[in-house]
């Protein structure tokens, strides 16, 4: 979207779906706001949303490959990254590893670590992750991350259809997994 002299490429939290985030009050505002300065280029993450569905999660380093491989595909050789959530830390790796191909790194709600330690407790605990995990589909993740829009049924029921037609219950668990959840099969 737009054709400003910046190319921003927008790299998705957990789980994406590219089409669907569109329903979303005021995302498509957003995203016009940003094209009227830079040719802003979202996509779904490997095996998510509108992209074709594999087996097994992709590494960090594949995921970032395929933020290379866009750039080939709208023939960009140097982009912003805006990095959200568990998109951050994968745009903080591929502005370290290519530079060159960097111009900017954004990152917005980016995490060290995605669960509580002893030495980190910034984050959710592995029971509220679990919990994620457990209601997969239900919009009950929205109460992790904007417990004021929870409250809203409607605001529920349309985040439980973006979590459905982003990620299965099992490829959620899988990228849990793939960053760092140990126990989604504790009781």
């Amino acid at each position: 979207m737009g054709d400003g002299p910046i190319d921003l490429i927008l790299v998705p939290g957990i789980v994406s779906h590219v089409e669907f985030e569109h329903e979303f009050p005021g995302y498509t505002d957003y995203l016009r706001h940003l094209a009227t300065f830079a040719r802003v280029v979202a996509f779904d993450k490997r095996g998510q949303g509108l992209s074709d569905r594999g087996s097994g999660v992709p590494s960090l380093e594949q995921r970032m490959d395929d933020v290379a491989a866009i750039m080939e595909a709208i023939e960009s050789k140097r982009a912003a990254l805006l990095g959200y959530s568990e998109g951050a830390f994968m745009s903080a790796l591929f502005a370290a590893t290519y530079p060159e191909r960097t111009s900017h790194l954004i990152v917005c709600g980016g995490f060290a670590k995605f669960t509580n330690a002893p030495d980190y407790h910034l984050m959710f605990s592995e029971e509220a992750i679990l919990k994620t995990a457990k209601y997969w589909g239900t919009g009950a993740f929205l109460k992790s991350f904007a417990p004021s829009r929870a409250k809203n049924p409607a605001a529920v029921a349309q985040f439980a259809k973006f979590e459905r037609r982003s990620a299965s219950p099992g490829a959620y668990e899988a990228i849990l997994l793939s960053i760092g959840v140990q126990k989604l099969h504790a009781e």
